[in-house]
């Protein structure tokens, strides 16, 4: 039943991808995803009663069903989820309903004297037909980040202000740019993070094609530096593969949790309302909750592609997702799921609930389970693991093809990376969670914060 109803969705997702009278409705979608995750959910649990039985006679049944469900159950509906929600979708045309003519970009600058001349020089290199106006905020540096960003943009042409925040913390110096900025939309882009010739204007058109209750967009952010060793190759399938289809899942639901401050494009007079970026570690995070729970939406762009520069070492890619889930841990204190105003927000941001549950259940049991089965012992990690894999492939290989057109349409190539898929697929978690588990105890601790 279940492989018949994966073979006519794909069937229907490609003879109606040109249809436009074929457009599903989102409470449709979500009914049919749901409906479909939960199918296979109930019948990962009848397929694993034998495993969950042996596995109970080692280590009791509550741990043994506490691991299996972190491992195999909950993953496996939510990847179910994801998958049919993403096979069903099909992004809306561009159909203005709006006129942007003119957008401020707020740089936010912490040392990044090598970098921001690079990134300034792809803004006037831009298609955007519209008046561009940027505000370059250098945020306590010991650098000559303001001496080269000043120089730069006088150098290229550009209508720029170079200011100074001496109070450290990113919410600070993009609180200080809001001050300066005249134009109904705004957007914030990472002084390491340069645009595709056409980002700006796809990203302009979703929103003025968009609802008049979509007050935020957010970009595709991908690597720039995944040549440089094999983290960052790992890395490029994660923004490629991983974020993307994380971010367009959530769009089709009309609320993408996070607009990233990296490349991202907010109506000014909503940040203004909510007073701005809260002092926050994940401030970008919250801000976009506090953004849904307005009673407001939130879209990603595909098309709208930037990159940026990826941590090149453990260290600083620890550091970066530990912020990101020590970020998700101070949204769920900040503003409530059940708060929501929106069904489909409330369902998202509960499953964030569920993330550190699956950390420590991958954490504790399936990397400790996997050395055991290079010893021979299969008791957590054995042939029923390997079920996992199919649907792990599937969900990546829709995802391949939807990026390969994506890029396909702005000239870009994908590069061959194949070594690093495999890895990536089978491994990367095993990394992932760990790190995401120490974000959680230093929210728990109320550790210091670092931004870098």
């Amino acid at each position: 039943m279940l492989k018949n109803i994966l073979y006519h969705t794909l069937y229907n997702l490609n003879y109606t991808s040109n249809k436009k009278d074929r457009y599903v409705k989102v409470n449709t979608k979500f009914f049919i995803s749901n409906f479909i995750a939960f199918l296979w959910m109930t019948f990962s649990i009848i397929l694993s009663l034998p495993w969950l039985k042996d596995l109970s006679n080692l280590i009791t049944f509550p741990v043994a069903l506490f691991a299996i469900g972190g491992l195999g159950y909950i993953p496996g509906y939510i990847n179910m989820f994801v998958l049919i929600s993403l096979l069903l979708d099909r992004q809306p045309r561009f159909n203005k309903r709006k006129s942007i003519n003119e957008i401020t970009i707020i740089i936010a600058c912490h040392n990044e004297e090598k970098t921001i001349a690079d990134t300034l020089s792809y803004i006037p290199k831009q298609d955007f037909e519209g008046a561009i106006k940027l505000i370059v905020v250098d945020n306590a540096s010991t650098d000559n980040t303001f001496k080269t960003a000043k120089h730069e943009g006088e150098r290229l042409g550009l209508n720029i202000l170079v200011i100074q925040e001496k109070n450290p913390g990113k919410h600070n110096a993009l609180n200080t740019a809001l001050k300066y900025v005249e134009t109904s939309y705004l957007i914030t882009l990472d002084a390491d993070t340069i645009l595709h010739k056409s980002a700006l204007k796809h990203l302009i058109s979703r929103m003025e094609s968009s609802p008049s209750d979509v007050c935020a967009v957010a970009g595709t952010v991908l690597t720039r530096n995944s040549r440089y060793n094999f983290l960052t190759k790992l890395q490029e399938w994660d923004y490629f593969l991983g974020i993307a289809s994380i971010k367009r899942f959530q769009g089709l639901y009309q609320g993408t949790l996070v607009a990233q401050g990296a490349f991202s494009l907010y109506e000014t007079s909503i940040i203004r309302s909510i007073n701005g970026w809260p002092n926050a570690i994940g401030e970008d995070i919250v801000l976009t909750w506090n953004i849904l729970n307005n009673n407001k939406k939130v879209f990603f762009e595909p098309l709208s592609v930037a990159f940026t520069d990826v941590p090149t070492s453990l260290k600083h890619l620890t550091r970066q997702r530990s912020r990101w889930a020590r970020g998700m841990i101070e949204a769920l204190k900040l503003i409530k799921p059940w708060h929501q105003p929106v069904m489909y927000i409330k369902y998202l941001t509960t499953i964030n609930f569920i993330m550190p549950y699956l950390d420590i259940a991958y954490t504790f049991f399936f990397i400790p389970g996997l050395i055991l089965a290079i010893f021979g012992n299969h008791a957590i990690v054995g042939v029923m693991t390997l079920f996992v894999l199919p649907l792990a492939l599937l969900q990546n290989y829709v995802l391949y093809r939807y990026q390969r057109n994506v890029f396909k349409s702005l000239n870009l190539q994908i590069r061959k990376n194949f070594l690093g898929f495999l890895v990536y697929v089978l491994a990367y978690q095993m990394l992932m969670s760990p790190m995401s588990l120490i974000g959680y105890f230093q929210e728990i601790l109320k550790l210091r914060r670092v931004w870098k």
